[in-house]
């Protein structure tokens, strides 16, 4: 290793001061953000909130202080099936019901996975790659899958929001702390040769979690009355329902035939092989994760087809990069850093998933996109941060940073090819637990 030596930094520091772009732009930095002074004004023009493919949907919703995008966009598509067939001007699926059980089911998975695990040191790398974070807000497509197919669905009406679902940091920190209580308990209890009393423990640790869901997030409504009024201010009401019968009679979408691509342009996953990623679900005994692994341009063509069917699509990306949350516009050319700063920052999406420099953090919903000569430069995107934020809640992708930044679609398998639909039967890979891939949609 090199130290950095006091003649080197006299040699950087007569070099920056030789250099006048670097003292405008001290001067300029003084005062303003680095985002204001990088924006590409010209940029903004072709982010117009106009599209040849329009699907008409409702008012985006709120997420507020919570990592629940992934339930919001999941919740964002099946409420359009509701809203059109009772030809509804607004409505919104609960998406505290949802919530509740996957934290619950996510409590229980983890502290059968420890039980799994119990006989690991402390330090061995899977295991202190879970117990570095036992639960979270976010998840993934096939984790709202396994709560929607177990539990149902309920208007919002029936199990509204709380304080606590809307804001979840210090709930998540109180039932992290219990799943990591009882972590360490069970490896006492297996060093001294009691895996009888563990069991034991990890009912206490669920009905402890139970109590404490039910007090943050409300009690679970067995049945309720549904009451809506349509668009023609005619008055419904359908009573006693359970949730599996609302979303049977009221959703009727067959989750089963929507599968999970991706684009993950990385050495150690070729394209056309499935993967699945280890130790992460919500669920024991539900739908694994499941991804089919495509090259950008089949990627987009399968989502393209979806939309040209006036069905939208659920859609996971890294929101983090590149965005104005004020103007609604996501446009990797809408800030000129390394010209500015005169810094080379390119990576490529590969090397970008590898060094941790980007991975999906986010899920919305693909509700249009423009066309020039059949060919996509930008999409329209429901987002779940309440009207305040793009155009009432809605913002424009650039094509240019879909192909950046877009990591995973869900899609009805009736557009994948005779080929792909081979493809996606294959065994999955299993990548590790900190697979880039791995991560949760929670922004």
């Amino acid at each position: 290793m090199e130290a950095i030596k006091l003649e080197k930094i006299t040699e950087l520091e007569k070099e920056y001061d030789s250099n006048k772009q670097q003292k405008v732009l001290r001067r300029a930095l003084n005062r303003n953000s680095l985002a204001n002074i990088a924006n590409n004004m010209e940029a903004s023009q072709k982010s117009t909130m106009k599209f040849s493919i329009d699907i008409p949907t409702m008012s985006a919703t709120n997420q507020k202080a919570s990592g629940r995008c992934w339930i919001f966009a999941g919740l964002n598509v099946l409420r359009e099936k509701v809203a059109k067939s009772l030809n509804l001007e607004s409505f919104e699926l609960s998406q505290n019901y949802v919530a509740f059980f996957d934290k619950l089911e996510k409590s229980n998975f983890y502290l059968e996975t420890i039980i799994d695990l119990v006989d690991r040191d402390y330090d061995d790398r899977v295991f202190a790659h879970l117990t570095s974070c036992p639960i979270q807000d976010g998840g993934q497509w096939d984790m709202f899958v396994n709560i929607v197919e177990k539990y149902g669905v309920v208007p919002k009406d029936a199990m509204p929001e709380t304080f606590q679902s809307s804001n979840t940091m210090k709930m998540n920190q109180i039932l992290n702390n219990r799943l990591r209580k009882f972590t360490a308990k069970a490896q006492k209890l297996y060093r001294e040769g009691k895996q009888i009393e563990i069991r034991k423990e990890k009912d206490k640790a669920l009905k402890e979690i139970y109590n404490f869901l039910c007090s943050c997030f409300g009690k679970v409504p067995h049945t309720f009355k549904f009451e809506y009024v349509d668009k023609d201010k005619v008055y419904h009401c359908d009573e006693d329902l359970t949730a599996k019968e609302f979303y049977a009679k009221y959703v009727g979408l067959d989750l089963s035939e929507y599968v999970s691509i991706i684009n993950a342009p990385t050495k150690d996953k070729p394209f056309n092989k499935t993967y699945t990623i280890s130790y992460l679900n919500n669920v024991v005994g539900g739908k694994p994760i499941h991804y089919l692994n495509l090259e950008i341009e089949e990627f987009k063509q399968i989502v393209l087809k979806q939309l040209k069917d006036r069905e939208i699509v659920w859609f996971g990306s890294d929101c983090g990069k590149d965005g104005d949350r004020e103007n609604g516009i996501w446009d990797d050319e809408a800030f000129e850093y390394e010209e500015v700063l005169e810094m080379d920052l390119h990576m490529c999406k590969g090397c970008s998933l590898n060094y941790h420099q980007s991975a999906m953090n986010h899920a919305m919903v693909i509700t249009g996109v423009n066309l020039d000569h059949d060919k996509p430069n930008r999409w329209k995107i429901e987002n779940s941060w309440s009207e305040n934020a793009g155009v009432k809640g809605y913002f424009v992708m650039t094509d240019s940073w879909f192909d950046k930044y877009v990591y995973q679609a869900v899609v009805n398998k009736k557009y994948l090819s005779e080929q792909q639909l081979k493809d996606w039967a294959q065994e999955p890979i299993k990548l590790n637990p900190w697979d880039p891939m791995g991560t949760l949609a929670e922004q």
